[in-house]
């Protein structure tokens, strides 16, 4: 089973790549982009087979190490 994770952050965090990928944007002729959010996504290979056990497993993982949790929010999907 497959899952995969991604990860933002949280509304009313600065984001300064999101901030530099819109700034570059405008100066390429892109105009109309008022905002960039920039995050990650990370795919997970399982070998559990129950999804919700992979889901709890992978929840697991991302609040002790994928995601800061202080500052960012996850999603997991299972694919």
């Amino acid at each position: 089973m497959k899952a995969r994770v991604h990860i933002m952050l949280k509304n009313g965090v600065l984001d300064p790549q999101g901030e530099a990928v819109r700034h570059a944007l405008g100066t390429m002729g892109f105009d109309g982009v008022d905002g960039v959010r920039q995050g990650k996504v990370i795919e997970l290979e399982l070998a559990e087979t129950d999804a919700s056990k992979a889901e709890a497993e992978v929840t697991k993982m991302c609040e002790a190490l994928l995601a800061n949790t202080v500052i960012e929010r996850y999603e997991v999907e299972l694919i």
